[in-house]
């Protein structure tokens, strides 16, 4: 099966936006090349700007460029983004409903070798917090794309993640991406995995061994984690016997938990949360963290087997 990184599908997505949109512009935090924006570096020298290792000053120079008309999209690694430089977006970017793209790469516990300072397990739980701000998590190349072309349509902040793996095609190029709507990629009937990223492949995955224990999983790409697709969720909890959340984030305040905080005001249905249990990540393999800190496809699986009981 091809893969690519979503970084990758990023960087030839702003090229593309470039050529078609003079408005647009790109700001990383010297990290172009990690985050793939380099690539707009060489094709518009010009439209880049890199603000070193200064993420504060990365969200107010891309402030001041939207507040003149231009469309900033800016890059860094997740961490970075939503801990050094989240009050200056929130202070001079959302609350004002600034037009600015916040892209970060290297989600979750993708930066392995890095450790747990260079790993954002909780950016989705701080940056859905924030008004004005929509969050969504591409789970392959072409909703990468996709997703990149529909925020700099739309007006206002948006923070997009991506991993830092290779990822497979999960959907055909004439895929129709909505803000707010997520897609079923299974039917089921027995239960719902509901999964952002990079954790959509495991989804699927562990609902093919499922299936061969006649346990019918319904496969969900949420997408968007805000706004959420309320009626995709709710039809879920209405249809099968209970919900389980994938995401490579901390189980607090992120998919898991904007899924339980619908479903507790609108239809009460048993939830089991799939993601780190409230710690940091780790040094070493990527794999071999998702192993150990139960997100693998095995963790999947054994939340199945729990919610059916």
């Amino acid at each position: 099966m091809t893969r690519l990184a979503n970084r990758i599908a990023y960087g030839e997505a702003l090229v593309e936006l470039g050529r078609r949109d003079p408005k647009v512009v790109v700001l990383d935090a010297d990290l172009a090349k990690a985050t793939q924006t380099d690539r707009f570096r060489q094709a518009f020298p010009e439209r880049f700007f890199n603000a070193g290792i200064a993420e504060q000053n990365l969200m107010g120079l891309a402030a001041g460029m939207a507040a003149t008309g231009l469309i900033p999209f800016v890059s860094t690694f997740a961490v970075f983004a939503t801990m050094r430089g989240v009050e200056q977006f929130r202070n001079s970017i959302a609350y004002p409903n600034l037009n600015v793209k916040v892209v970060a790469t290297h989600a979750g516990i993708e930066n392995g070798p890095d450790g747990a300072s260079h790993q954002s397990v909780e950016d989705l739980a701080i940056m859905r917090a924030i008004p004005n701000t929509t969050v969504i998590v591409p789970s392959d190349p072409i909703t990468t794309k996709k997703a990149v072309e529909a925020v700099a349509q739309t007006y206002g902040p948006a923070y997009i993640r991506l991993g830092r793996a290779e990822m497979p095609f999960l959907y055909a190029e004439d895929f129709q991406f909505e803000i707010g709507k997520g897609a079923q990629l299974r039917d089921g009937y027995d239960l719902t995995i509901i999964a952002v990223g990079n954790m959509v492949e495991k989804a699927l995955l562990a609902a093919d061994e499922l299936a061969k224990e006649r346990i019918r999983a319904r496969v969900i790409d949420l997408l968007t984690v805000k706004p959420l697709d309320e009626e995709l969720i709710l039809k879920a909890a209405q249809e099968t016997r209970g919900i389980i959340t994938v995401e490579n984030h901390s189980i607090l305040g992120g998919l898991g938990g904007a899924i339980c905080e619908l479903l507790s005001e609108r239809y009460p249905a048993r939830v089991l949360r799939v993601g780190l249990q409230d710690r940091f990540g780790g040094c070493g393999n990527p794999e071999l963290l998702h192993e150990e800190l139960g997100l693998s496809v095995d963790s999947i699986i054994a939340a199945a087997h729990r919610l059916l009981k």
